[in-house]
């Protein structure tokens, strides 16, 4: 059995709106929403509470938005100044803990098991730095405080905005039992509906299920489903996240229906991945990438990804995946071409002795 850890999960409450409201207060009771603009055929990045009420959400594209309504306040994404204000919030974490794994510039893991502060208690240690957040940096938080890591990011929705929720270990069974299996990290619309077709609503329910009947629907997810629905998560909170793959990708100005279009724009994103991977793995030479993929984005917001492995990186067999992945579109148009090379394990160059 597993020492029993003590995580905490912080999401920031609509970051980067939360900031933009900060810097000019005149915008805190209006409806405001940060993302790309119509002309670049943008989505937005995050809305703010006010702009939620009317349907507004994060990926969702700004010329729809705007049509949902049409006195939304649309701003820049400005990045310099999340990412500045993103490190002064992990620099409060670091008061309590360096075992910190960020998910992104909103949110992180914290693991506070060996914690000294507060009496140990992490519950404690949550609201300390939620407190400490607003009153150092005037943004609110909301905090979810659990024995394990899916648990701690559950709770930390449960009551948002500027909420904390806690599950104790002796509450773990109970919790998750009557959970839903859609707030399960990685059951989306599709799976979701997937497995309300077999009868499964709650974990409760899936603890009925033998592992296979999953394993043989969802393959490696249907584990994991299986795992949470019994309160498993051996995930350790991991401080020096390795990152998997480089990519690039544009969504176009205008959809294309054209191969020749498509290869085109192919054409003018190589080049950016080739900085991209020079600048993100500057000792790891082109030629050691090997395995490439191509992702494409319909009129209809499906998405679909071409991967090939043991191949060199090349302009050319970039243009062969596309040429399939083309075949997907089954008379769609293209919104989004993207390019990505996963990045090849560093093997420790072990130095041969001579004697």
């Amino acid at each position: 059995m597993h020492k029993l850890r003590k995580i905490i999960h912080i999401d920031m409450d609509c970051f980067y709106a939360a900031v933009e409201m900060r810097e000019n207060p005149a915008l805190r009771d209006k409806p405001i929403a940060v993302g790309g603009g119509v002309q670049q055929r943008g989505v937005l990045t995050t809305c703010n509470y006010p702009a939620r009420k009317f349907g507004l959400h994060s990926a969702m594209p700004t010329g729809q938005a705007l049509k949902l309504f049409p006195d939304l306040i649309l701003l820049p994404v400005n990045m310099t100044l999340y990412k500045q204000v993103s490190h002064q919030i992990k620099q409060i974490f670091h008061r309590y803990t360096d075992n910190i794994e960020p998910l992104s510039l909103d949110e992180a893991y914290l693991d506070v098991t060996d914690c000294v502060q507060c009496s140990g208690s992490a519950t404690w240690i949550a609201e300390e730095i939620r407190r400490e957040i607003f009153n150092e940096l005037h943004l609110t938080a909301s905090a979810g405080v659990a024995p394990l890591k899916f648990l701690a990011k559950i709770a930390s929705d449960q009551n948002k905005p500027n909420g904390i929720f806690v599950i104790t270990p002796g509450e773990v069974d109970n919790f998750v039992k009557t959970l839903p299996l859609s707030k399960i990290p990685g059951v989306g619309k599709v799976t979701g509906q997937k497995l309300l077709q077999m009868g499964l609503k709650t974990c409760g329910d899936v603890q009925k299920l033998d592992l296979t009947v999953l394993l043989n629907r969802f393959g490696k997810f249907g584990q994991r489903i299986w795992q949470y629905s019994h309160g498993i998560d051996e995930r350790e909170v991991q401080p020096h996240w390795q990152r998997k793959s480089v990519g690039v990708e544009d969504t176009l100005l205008r959809n294309i229906t054209d191969i020749e279009q498509g290869i085109v724009e192919l054409e003018r994103l190589y080049p950016i991945l080739e900085q991209r991977i020079k600048r993100a793995c500057p000792d790891i030479p082109l030629e050691r990438f090997r395995k490439l993929g191509v992702k494409l984005k319909f009129e209809d917001f499906q998405v679909t990804t071409l991967e090939k492995s043991a191949v060199e990186f090349k302009r050319e067999n970039f243009i062969v995946l596309l040429r399939q992945i083309w075949q997907r579109r089954q008379g769609r148009a293209i919104r989004l071409v993207g390019l990505q090379v996963t990045i090849p394990e560093q093997k420790a160059e072990q130095q041969m002795s001579l004697w």
